[in-house]
């Protein structure tokens, strides 16, 4: 396993809880759209094990042609020792990426796109998002749904609704209305639907989503096949 040691940049604050580490982009390093990483703190490595308290699985905010590897993500007041680790890190530390792989890239087969998302789950669907606007081919139109109770939306100057582009976003703070708007995009039949957000938010969608008629082929998870299937094989008779 190749571990890619790394500085710190830039640290962007996006929001009042939310930052996003812009990291040097190692020699060799490749990503694509809808790519996670594992992404670990000095230190993980020092002992006979490695310590998965400094270790987080993170999505990939950015595209290689942006040239900096960026990792969205929510740091609360109280919050985990790896968090609190992070929100002390300062442009010029170093930390390290490995096991870098895109469960989620962007389908081109001519159909309607939905990417629904909870929180800083919106981090994984920028680059999605970003290379649809570069390369519109084979995809009819994108549409991004985002439910986040702080209201302080992410990204808001790259998910902006464009007819000219194909492209909708939508931005939510409560549940009622999120959900709602799940069930009239599932009108879609022959859509693909990218879930991104905690496990319950995944389940809670997937069953939505199913009970709407959706197939389980249709619906895409940051998820690797044995947890994919596992989610997938939801019991629509309970």
């Amino acid at each position: 396993m190749q571990i890619y040691w790394t500085k710190i940049n830039q640290i962007i604050e996006e929001t009042s809880e939310v930052k996003t580490y812009l990291l040097d982009c190692p020699k060799d390093f490749t990503w694509k759209e809808g790519s996670h990483t594992h992404f670990a703190l000095e230190g993980f490595n020092a002992g006979e094990k490695p310590n998965r308290g400094l270790i987080r699985h993170m999505s990939i905010s950015t595209l290689p042609h942006e040239n900096s590897i960026g990792i969205t993500t929510r740091i609360r007041e109280q919050c985990s020792e790896f968090k609190s680790s992070l929100r002390n890190l300062k442009v010029g530390d170093e930390v390290a990426l490995f096991k870098t792989h895109s469960n989620i890239p962007l389908k081109r087969e001519d159909k309607n796109v939905y990417l629904l998302s909870s929180g800083v789950g919106l981090a994984t669907f920028r680059p999605i998002v970003l290379d649809y606007f570069d390369r519109a081919d084979n995809v009819n139109k994108i549409h991004s749904l985002n439910i986040d109770s702080s209201n302080e939306f992410l990204f808001t100057t790259i998910f902006e609704s464009s007819t000219e582009k194909k492209f909708t976003s939508e931005f939510v703070d409560n549940r009622v209305d999120y959900y709602e708007k799940v069930k009239n995009l599932a009108a879609d039949k022959d859509g693909l639907f990218y879930v991104v957000g905690s496990d319950e938010f995944l389940v809670q969608n997937i069953q939505l989503l199913r009970e709407q008629g959706i197939k389980a082929e249709q619906i895409m998870l940051d998820k690797r096949e044995q947890a994919l299937l596992e989610f997938l094989s939801v019991d629509l008779s309970v």
